[in-house]
C-alpha cells in the first residue's frame, strides 16, 4: 500500500458536480494498493497516518500530529500511484490491485482509518471519475510504503 499524505488548510472531492467530500484543514490522502497487501500493511499505514508529527508547535516547529490540530482527513483512491514508468512513455498499472481487490481493501481502509483516526474521515467514490481540490500547507507533502517500512 501507497499513501500521498498533503497537509492542507482546505480540500475538497467532487464527482459529476456534487461535492462528495470536503475538508476545512488536515490531511487530504491518495492511497494505492497492490494485490498482496495485507491487514498489516493497512493497519501500519493508519498508525503512521495519525501519528505523524508535521503539525506546527506554538514554537512553528512541526511537532504536532492531526489528532493535537483537531485536523480532518480527505481519503482518495488512486491507483496510479503504483505506475511503473522505467519502459516507454505510458506508464504501466500492473503494478496495481485490479478493481475487485482494491476497492474492497479501500472500503475496508477506511474503516481501518477511522478507528485508529477516533473519528469519521471523508472520501471520495473508488472508481468514480473525481476532481480533487487543495491548498497544500507549507506545502507538506509525504509518501508512505508499507513495503518499505524496514
Amino acid at each position: 500500500m501507497k499513501v500521498v499524505i498533503q497537509r492542507v488548510t482546505e480540500a475538497s472531492v467532487t464527482i459529476d458536480g456534487t461535492v462528495k467530500g470536503q475538508i476545512e484543514g488536515g490531511y487530504m490522502i491518495l492511497a494505492g494498493f497492490v494485490a498482496d497487501d495485507t491487514e498489516e500493511d493497512l493497519q501500519w499505514i493508519a498508525q503512521k497516518i495519525v501519528g505523524l508529527r508535521v503539525f506546527n508547535d506554538s514554537d512553528g516547529v512541526m511537532n504536532l500530529s492531526i489528532g493535537d490540530v483537531d485536523g480532518d482527513i480527505l481519503l482518495i483512491s488512486q491507483f496510479t500511484l503504483h505506475a511503473m514508468t522505467k519502459k516507454g512513455n505510458r506508464p504501466s498499472y500492473i503494478m496495481a490491485a485490479k478493481p475487485d481487490i482494491a476497492k474492497p481493501m479501500y472500503l475496508h481502509f477506511i474503516d481501518v482509518l477511522e478507528k485508529a483516526f477516533g473519528k469519521k474521515i471523508q472520501t471520495g467514490e473508488f472508481g468514480a471519475d473525481m476532481k480533487v481540490r487543495l491548498l497544500n500547507d507549507g506545502p507538506v507533502t509525504i509518501i508512505i510504503d508499507s513495503k518499505n517500512r524496514i
